[in-house]
């Protein structure tokens, strides 16, 4: 097993991940009856694919020798009404000064190793992914 989730009531969760025991609790946003004073269900769906690409770019760059640390990712979820679904995922990547001048080469290593993390893999084709990459756009 994974994790455990327990309903809280009030329309919270609290996720347990079984190896390490850390926990977070989710909430319905606060346009479906929720407090919104957590991460949503779809928050956490958005939120994992940046995680997911900027964890398996870090173990590409440490195979590269090159310092990650400092870059991020801006995550906008749009939401469908009708089914209510996620519809779409926009991320920004905020690229560090200092990973400005890596060679081309392994900016696109990065980019491609990024795009093809197993979240990334496992969205639903209806759900569209629009990834800026600011200067490291192809």
């Amino acid at each position: 097993m994974t994790s455990t989730v327990e309903y809280q009531g009030q329309l919270r969760t609290r996720c347990v991940h079984l190896q390490s025991e850390s926990f977070i609790f989710t909430d319905a946003p606060v346009d479906n009856h929720g407090q919104g004073e957590q991460f949503s269900p779809t928050d956490l769906m958005a939120t994992s694919l940046a995680s997911c690409m900027l964890t398996v770019m870090g173990i590409k760059a440490k195979q590269l020798n090159i310092p990650l640390e400092g870059m991020k990712m801006n995550v906008n979820k749009i939401m469908e009404a009708n089914p209510r679904r996620v519809s779409a995922i926009s991320l920004t990547v905020l690229i560090p000064v200092h990973l400005h001048t890596i060679e081309a080469r392994d900016k696109e290593v990065l980019r491609k190793t990024a795009e093809s993390c197993p979240v990334a893999k496992s969205i639903h084709p209806d759900i569209k992914v629009e990834i800026n990459w600011n200067e490291w756009a192809v």
